[in-house]
């Protein structure tokens, strides 16, 4: 699986596009329907408005193969006239489209049901034949970089449609050191084969083979401790219940530390192969330099996050307050923030109250977002079989983004689902704006739009509601998405980076090395040693939980796009016009230029530490007001 960002490339490579992966939503109640063939027919996503039928995608999929060859006339020739860079480029351009079209057909149908052979075949043959494809196209780029500046300046004044591919002409110059001769680029290419090994395997054990424990509750009933129902259990009011929840899942995985370590550790060796190949320096210079992304963003992401733990710290204290503890664990991180206020939104009030928060952004805005709703553009709830997490998924270009959700009529799932809404309509906005060459944004800023309409949601919520414990249960939401966000992200990215840093310096990595790294960030992040918060033993396999570590470098950007977006939304809740139509104008700029180049255009720097300390005033804020309801409640 890839990122919107990988197809700033379209002719190097072929990629699926998908943002907003989330395992927050991954929670289904214990009650709620399972049976897909059972649930009413306008929550299930119409996958028949990319293909009518299976048959239908099986003959383009054929057709797509046989155009496959006449990429190969144009070898030895881009140079030979403007024309014929011309005609390769939206050859292969549009054969990118065509294939993100085919794999997003063949991997959401597998994501309905990862138990279904049928459609892992399907979207195994799609790599397949992408492989093969990159392969076929592995020429353009060496053949581009021949071409001085001055040669693709010229080829620009004599050909007005290649303007189309202008950033993409002088993005692979940039790159010009790190691009291979003919014959090592399709080496890379071909290599491409092997590249999806560690994250395939990881999702197919993870999704379907693992053997998730039971676990009987304080009440009596005994649940399968998946994905789906640890999301949900971690979140009980009943204490021993939690810990027990932790404890039986993270044990088992545990047990199972030997293969998930191979697993990652095989995973980052591919990401070392890349670097080398690419000639960088590390591989989180490769995974930045993508996006043109300085390595300071980084690091000063890192840094800042450290830099603020007290502030985290006090918001772990304000929840040690609330829930009335003596002592704060990792197990209490999930429980409701104030007893006796379970805020439940069925999905038809959720997206009234969507609908209604996103009245800042106008009428247009709305209109798409009641569509998504009201034409089938999303799979709400959690099925048997069924991939976890949440989801959208703007690949296909002529058709319409989708969203996967596994909605349980919690906030959270209210939240996720605008939040996933913010994706969909950025790559809605790009897709029609943007010619597909440069539609495709980076990674860098996918989570822009969706924590933006968050951050509507929440102020539109507050707006409404004066009760001081639902306000309460709603600031802690604000709160806990700083933590899962801003630094829960970052101490993921502080553990990425540690383990490609020890890898490349020759060391090996087992489970039980990711395990005390993992616990070593982890108990500094959450105050362990300073009696903040109980990191429990257990806790030192979480990484064998997150996927996200499959996806090279990913999580920071949830960070940084965070801080962005709250700098954002600031300005247009505040009512500048010019803020408003700042942000819709980055909504449709696609990946046109470098996504720092595009924030700053929308009104941000991510240069600097600005951004981050404006989300560091806003969280104390938050927890300002709070602390005065709960003076004011105890008085």
């Amino acid at each position: 699986m890839h990122t919107k960002g990988d197809l700033m490339h379209p002719f190097a490579k072929v990629t699926l596009s998908v943002v907003g992966i989330s395992l927050a939503t991954s929670a289904t109640a214990f009650a709620q329907e399972r049976d897909r063939s059972k649930i009413d027919k306008k929550y299930i996503w119409d996958l028949t408005h990319i293909y009518p039928s299976e048959e239908a995608w099986k003959k383009a999929k054929e057709e797509f193969v046989l155009k496959l060859p006449k990429i190969e006339t144009f070898r030895g020739k881009l140079a030979s006239s403007p024309q014929t860079l011309l005609e390769c480029l939206e050859y292969t351009t549009n054969l990118s489209k065509e294939y993100n079209r085919l794999y997003s057909y063949a991997s959401m149908s597998s994501d309905q049901d990862t138990r279904v052979s049928t459609y892992l075949a399907m979207q195994q043959e799609m790599s397949t034949i992408g492989s093969d494809f990159s392969a076929k196209a592995s020429f353009i780029e060496p053949e581009i970089l021949k071409m001085d500046t001055a040669t693709v300046e010229k080829f620009l004044q004599q050909e007005q449609k290649l303007a189309t591919f202008r950033h993409y002409l002088f993005d692979i110059l940039r790159r010009q050191a790190h691009t291979g001769t003919e014959g090592e680029e399709k080496i890379i290419a071909d290599a491409g084969l092997m590249a999806d090994g560690p994250q395939s395997i990881y999702g197919i054990f993870s999704d379907a083979d693992f053997p998730y424990p039971d676990l009987t509750l304080s009440d009596g009933k005994t649940i399968k401790l998946d994905k789906a129902n640890f999301a949900v259990s971690r979140t009980l009011p009943n204490r021993e219940d939690r810990k027990n929840v932790f404890a039986t899942l993270f044990g088992k995985m545990n047990d199972f530390r030997r293969t998930y370590g191979t697993q990652l550790y095989a995973e980052i060796k591919k990401n070392m192969f890349y670097t080398r190949a690419r000639k960088y320096g590390s591989a989180l210079e490769r995974a930045l330099d993508e996006n043109n992304i300085p390595l300071e963003v980084y690091k000063q992401l890192i840094a800042n996050a450290n830099k603020h733990l007290d502030t985290f710290h006090r918001y772990l204290k304000l929840r040690k307050r609330m829930m009335g503890l003596e002592e704060l664990h990792y197990y209490d991180l999930y429980a409701p923030l104030v007893k006796g206020v379970d805020l439940k939104y069925t999905v038809e009030e959720a997206q009234q109250n969507i609908l209604a928060s996103l009245k800042p952004l106008g009428d247009d805005y709305i209109n798409v977002t009641r569509k998504a709703f009201n034409e089938r553009w999303i799979d709400m709830y959690p099925t048997e079989g069924k991939r976890s997490g949440a989801y959208s998924n703007g690949s296909v270009y002529d058709v319409h983004p989708y969203i996967l959700m596994n909605y349980n009529g919690k906030y959270d799932d209210m939240s996720t689902l605008t939040h996933e809404l913010g994706h969909t309509m950025h790559s809605y906005y790009s897709n029609k704006m943007q010619p597909y060459a440069t539609a495709n944004y980076s990674i860098f800023v996918a989570e822009v739009a969706s924590t933006f309409n968050e951050a509507l949601l929440i102020d539109h919520m507050l707006k409404q509601i004066k009760d001081d414990a639902i306000r309460l249960s709603l600031l802690g939401n604000y709160l806990e998405g700083i933590k899962g966000t801003v630094f829960r992200q970052t101490q993921f990215a502080e553990f990425e980076l540690r383990i490609h840093e020890l890898a490349e310096k020759g060391e090996a990595l087992t489970g039980d090395r990711f395990n005390e790294i993992y616990m070593e960030i982890t108990k500094r992040y959450y105050g362990h040693d300073k009696g903040v918060c109980i990191v429990d033993d257990e806790i030192k396999i979480e990484w064998a939980y997150i996927p996200h570590f499959y996806y090279n470098f990913y999580v920071y950007q949830y960070a940084t796009s965070f801080t962005a977006s709250a700098a954002l939304s600031e300005k247009v809740l505040n009512g500048e016009k010019e803020a408003t139509k700042k942000f819709l104008d980055f909504l449709g700029s696609g990946g046109s230029d470098y996504p720092i180049n595009l924030l700053k255009k929308a009104g941000v720097d991510m240069t600097t530490s600005e951004p981050f300390e404006l989300t560091m005033q806003k969280m104390n804020r938050v927890i300002d007001e709070m602390e005065r309801i709960l003076d004011r409640m105890k008085n």
